[in-house]
């Protein structure tokens, strides 16, 4: 059984109030007081409820970093930026994987509040997150959405220019020759897939190029869901001479499939996606990607949480950080002749 104040209070021969104070770093207890209050403590090997003692202060020093995949290199980096400002300014923090379940999102989210978190950085999994963040909203306790904006719910976000990142790419194909170009992107209730979506059909708009729904694949947003996707792809009559995929994971998919088939990138299909990862530039071929600042997305969304935390913040704020283009050999920048529409 976990020791209690109590006993802590009975080794030392002291009062549970006089043990408290110690614990609450009051000056109201005397120098040699204290020193047996903590020997009993280190004796005991007592633990302080954090979360009982933050019932009178409104205040736990506990916050939640809720995420939709921590096996994405992508927010493995956001959290760890959250979490070092979070520990520099006294935070602890409760990592939530929600893997894009929207039901296992909402179950973390109600834990949290039970836990009496001092707020919280969110990437939810999709619009229909909007009911349980309003939920929030309701009992004070601030959050900061990262990656992913949430149709109809007006509140603090960190982001990527997702629609210019996509229509970067795509252009950028479009310049070495391609002309059927392929999208393997998210479901459409998840904000950075409708904007992807949207750079990418901007891009084919600009260059003339008529958009053709079939090119265009929805499927999860991991690597399995890229697998299938490269399937797809791969079983077209007249397959596409390149591909755009929403994220590195998905990217990682389609290159397992046209290995399997026995074809290469980017000789028979070329790629490029979003995010960068330390594997895409040690694979074969290097992977040409949209690479984000995403440690920054954590250290600016814990910021903000904290300027709304302590209430120097009024207005609600976006911030959107912009992507950096970085071409490797997987778009085929390197082939003298881009290989034709029908294979």
């Amino acid at each position: 059984m976990p020791v209690t104040i109590r006993e802590v209070a009975e080794r030392a021969g002291v009062s549970t109030m006089t043990v408290s104070r110690v614990l609450n770093e009051s000056n109201r207890v005397q120098p040699e007081t204290r020193q047996k209050v903590e020997l009993a403590i280190a004796e005991l090997g007592y633990v302080p409820n954090s979360l009982a003692r933050g019932l009178s202060s409104q205040k736990t020093g506990v916050l939640a970093l809720i995420v939709p995949d921590v096996a994405n290199p992508f927010f493995t980096k956001v959290v760890r930026g959250a979490e070092n400002v979070g520990w520099r300014n006294g935070y602890r923090a409760i990592l939530c994987n929600t893997e894009n379940d929207i039901t296992r999102e909402e179950a973390y989210l109600e834990d949290m509040l039970a836990q009496r978190v001092e707020g919280l950085i969110i990437a939810p999994t999709s619009d229909q997150s909007r009911r349980q963040l309003n939920l929030v909203a309701q009992h004070k306790v601030p959050f900061v959405m990262i990656d992913r904006a949430v149709e109809g719910l007006d509140n603090d976000l960190v982001e990527g220019d997702n629609i210019g990142g996509a229509k970067k790419l795509v252009e950028h194909l479009i310049k070495l020759g391609h002309r059927r170009i392929a999208m393997v992107n998210g479901p459409l209730d998840i904000s950075t897939s409708r904007d992807r979506l949207k750079g990418y059909c901007q891009a084919l708009e600009a260059a003339n190029i008529a958009y053709d729904p079939e090119l265009v694949l929805q499927t999860n947003v991991d690597q399995l869901g890229g697998y299938r996707a490269g399937k797809q792809l791969l079983g077209f009559k007249v397959r596409p001479s390149a591909v755009f995929t929403v994220n590195n994971l998905t990217a990682v998919g389609v290159i397992q499939v046209v290995r399997e088939a026995g074809l290469t990138i980017p000789e028979d299909l070329a790629l490029v996606c979003f995010d960068d990862i330390e594997i895409a530039s040690i694979i074969c071929p290097f992977v040409t990607v949209m690479a984000q600042p995403a440690e920054s997305f954590g250290t600016i969304a814990l910021q903000l949480l904290l300027d709304r935390i302590s209430g120097r913040a009024v207005e609600r704020r976006h911030v959107t950080l912009s992507p950096e283009l970085i071409i490797r050999e997987s778009c085929g920048v390197n082939l003298r002749n881009i290989a034709g529409t029908s294979h």
